[in-house]
């Protein structure tokens, strides 16, 4: 029992140190030492002068000035977290003011949005040289809750654009700045 208990104590101080870089905690349930990886919805904003997707050849999408968005939907990851991430999309300020300042949101900027469903975004890169996907929403479960994140976007007054969840997409961009960062939602947030 005493080894046990250090066994446990040892792993909760190394959990807590060892904090991985994109799942943002580890719950330990001591009981059984069942240990659950929580993850978030991500979206990896770059702000552009234009943007577009194109599918064998065709273009589906284009933007001019505003946001290239690419969503990766991670295991466990709900409409709860998609409606968050869009509230921080639009919300976020990397637009400049008068004043050359970054604080204009897109919707403020007059920018559209490309949206882009980039499952690699969940890989597993931790160790070894090939990144895994365990982390990454079973196919059904990502086009579901991308699909659910462009419509909800299409409800807004912007212009809004996207790629196509499963297709070779080959995605062009200009980048503005480059400005450029990663977003995630965890559940609750």
């Amino acid at each position: 029992m005493f080894f046990r208990n250090v066994f446990i104590l040892a792993l909760h101080a190394a959990i807590l140190f060892f904090q991985l870089s994109r799942q943002v905690a580890v719950v330990i349930i001591a009981h059984g030492l069942l240990l659950r990886t929580v993850v978030a919805v991500i979206g990896l904003l770059q702000r552009v002068r234009q943007a577009h997707v194109e599918i064998n050849g065709q273009r589906v999408a284009e933007i001019g000035s505003g946001l290239l968005v690419l969503a990766g939907v991670q295991q466990g990851d709900s409409e709860a977290e998609a409606d968050r991430l869009l509230e921080r999309l639009l919300g976020y300020r990397v637009f400049a003011d008068a004043e050359g300042k970054m604080n204009l949101n897109i919707c403020q900027a007059g920018g559209s949005l490309l949206l882009v469903p980039q499952f690699t975004l969940a890989a597993d890169t931790r160790s070894g040289m090939r990144p895994g996907f365990s982390t990454a929403a079973p196919p059904a479960a990502g086009e579901q809750l991308f699909d659910y994140l462009l419509a909800q976007a299409r409800r807004q007054a912007l212009e809004v654009g996207a790629g196509q969840f499963g297709a070779d997409m080959q995605v062009s961009l200009v980048n503005d700045g480059p400005v450029t960062f990663w977003l995630e939602v965890k559940p609750g947030q």
